[in-house]
């Protein structure tokens, strides 16, 4: 069934995508929670690590971070200003031969357009990430 592409019995529509980049788990950590936070979040001067502590960036995306396991997972709640809702981001990074695969996992999402769109736009920041990693 084509039609239900992304569609999940609990979350609503959904959405993932992967790429690897050549670089240590490390590295990119400190690159997604840090100098690479406007790459994938917006402009934001940084993002806090306590959950349950919001953030708002610069041009209105707003959330809460659910959770967060340093070189592994973060886990946190993402609400465009025109959005009616809010949706879950998860960002995890996994050690492979070849360096890191860097996974993106949005859910939450109100319908297959707004996943439709999120995927174009998740697929747009994995090819920036294989830009600033490659």
């Amino acid at each position: 069934m084509s039609d239900a592409t992304g569609k999940t019995k609990d979350a609503g529509w959904e959405v993932g995508v992967r790429t690897t980049v050549a670089a240590p788990v490390p590295a990119v950590w400190q690159y997604l929670v840090g100098d690479g936070l406007d790459t994938w979040l917006g402009d934001i001067d940084s993002l806090p690590t306590e959950t349950g502590a919001g953030y708002v960036t610069k041009d209105g995306v707003k959330g809460t971070i659910r959770s967060r396991t340093e070189n592994v997972r973060l886990r946190l709640s993402w609400q465009p200003s025109d959005w009616p809702h809010d949706s879950t981001l998860q960002l995890t990074v996994k050690e492979t031969i070849t360096g890191t695969t860097i996974g993106i996992h949005h859910e939450k999402l109100a319908d297959r357009d707004e996943r439709r769109m999120m995927l174009g736009h998740w697929k747009n920041i994995a090819a920036a990430f294989d830009r600033h990693f490659g």
